[in-house]
């Protein structure tokens, strides 16, 4: 799977190293992403998703099942995988 965070949509983007003598070379910033499980409660199971440090204080702000249901609204986030990292 890529480097996108399944709650915010966050993806690695390009963009430049420059010396001092401002010669640039490319690069890629990378989201700072972790593979974190989730103790989904409405569903009564546990989850695994690949989520960006903003994409874990969303959940905690707004909780799991809120943040799930924004990520499948926008598209980030699809059934079939929540669906396919369901555990037990």
């Amino acid at each position: 799977m890529s480097k996108i965070c399944q709650i915010t949509g966050k993806r690695a983007m390009g963009g430049n190293n420059v010396s001092h003598s401002l010669r640039r070379t490319k690069r890629q910033f990378n989201v700072n992403l972790f593979t974190k499980k989730f103790y989904y409660v409405e569903e009564d199971c546990w989850i695994v998703l690949k989520v960006s440090a903003a994409g874990l204080r969303i959940i905690n702000r707004i909780g799991l099942d809120a943040a799930i249901r924004k990520a499948l609204e926008k598209g980030y986030l699809d059934i079939k995988t929540l669906e396919n990292q369901v555990i037990g």
